[in-house]
């Protein structure tokens, strides 16, 4: 008897590894979040707790040269992933069609949603205080399993119905857009800052 995985999801899982661009990246951000009036308004109008520049700002490679030092490096490893998905690009690279900050106050989260439009989509965790909620990753097929069994609490991790991944700073996390995700709440006392982005 033999049985194989199939249709594998892939979860990228790389490192910054520059301090000093973390820490630049840190200052940025919280400079973004207490100066971007229109993110702050769209983040309370929307229920976000804490701050984005999801929709008020698309210029953060040009407005600040440490999200152009980060966007070079992240290049890499969109291009790295994209190998390990045998992607057929026809010759071309991925590029970034946009990247936002994201401030996340103690006990905030973001619901499940996918990126549409976009292939990769990812986050770069720039500060994480110690019980800050993580990435919850959902199985894609769910939707389609009517009557499939729960699976057993210690199943090996491809056959769980959700994947939990706690970061640290610097992590970077990579997948196709189309995979369902969130960030649960968490129990830090202090915001979580990361920086997410898509690629097309």
């Amino acid at each position: 008897m033999t049985s194989r995985s199939l249709f594998a999801t892939r979860l990228y899982e790389g490192q910054l590894a520059d301090d000093t661009l973390l820490a630049d990246l840190d200052r940025s951000c919280r400079a973004l979040s207490e100066e971007d009036l229109a993110g702050r308004a769209w983040s309370k109008q929307h229920g976000y707790r804490g701050y984005t520049s999801y929709a008020s700002l698309d210029d953060l490679p040009y407005r600040d040269p440490a999200f152009g030092n980060l966007v070079r490096l992240l290049n890499k490893h969109v291009a790295a992933f994209a190998k390990d998905c045998a992607f057929d690009l026809g010759g071309r690279k991925l590029k970034l069609d946009s990247l936002w900050v994201n401030v996340l106050k103690p006990k905030g989260t973001h619901s499940g949603h996918i990126h549409p439009h976009s292939v990769v989509s990812g986050t770069i965790y720039v500060t994480v205080p110690e019980g800050a909620g993580g990435l919850k990753l959902e199985d894609p097929r769910l939707p389609l399993m009517m009557a499939a069994p729960t699976p057993l609490a210690d199943a090996p991790e491809d056959a769980q119905r959700f994947v939990y991944v706690a970061p640290a700073a610097g992590t970077v996390l990579l997948w196709e857009s189309w995979l369902r995700h969130e960030v649960p709440a968490g129990n830090a006392r202090e915001d979580r800052i990361s920086i997410s982005f898509n690629y097309r």
